[in-house]
């Protein structure tokens, strides 16, 4: 599963650098800023995850591809964001919104996997409908409302700094 040489190896790792690099990345906007080379990380990786997550053989369209594309579409829009409107008026809270969401997917779907893939937590849950994935998911959907809605009046209230192009 974490062979980097195979492609769900490949997929994971790309998933589990994304979810580190999102941990600065939060921080910082709940700061009020960037963190420089950690957001370029993050956006590649994040956008490589999902893009990857289209590999798998598939036949009809499964709630993995749902979140795949929303995700999609949040980094994209966070990447013109940052990099083409420069975080200028909407477009720096539409960042720490966009940035955000892409993050709580990220950790949604690790959850999951989690719950899926680790013994005691599949045990609790074998069919992810049973209350304790439901509660852990409800947690994390509270935590990360609160943390979106803090960092988009954190990180718009904050005096504009012009982001590097370059990591």
């Amino acid at each position: 599963m974490f062979d980097p040489t195979t492609f769900v190896g490949f997929h994971t790792w790309l998933s589990l650098i994304a979810i580190v690099a999102g941990f600065p990345v939060a921080s910082g906007l709940l700061h009020g800023h960037t963190r420089g080379g950690w957001t370029g990380v993050f956006l590649s990786t994040a956008f490589a995850t999902s893009a990857t997550g289209f590999g798998f053989p598939f036949n009809g369209v499964l709630p993995s591809h749902i979140v795949g594309a929303i995700s999609l579409a949040l980094i994209i829009v966070a990447g013109f964001a940052l990099y083409a409107f420069r975080l200028e008026g909407a477009w720096r809270r539409i960042y720490a919104i966009t940035a955000m969401l892409a993050f709580y997917l990220l950790v949604f779907v690790l959850v999951a996997q989690a719950f899926m893939k680790i013994p005691p937590l599949r045990a609790l849950a074998p069919t992810q409908s049973e209350p304790p994935f439901a509660i852990a998911q409800g947690i994390l959907l509270l935590v990360f409302v609160v943390l979106t809605w803090l960092a988009a009046r954190r990180f718009v209230g904050s005096r504009v700094v012009r982001p590097r192009l370059s990591a």
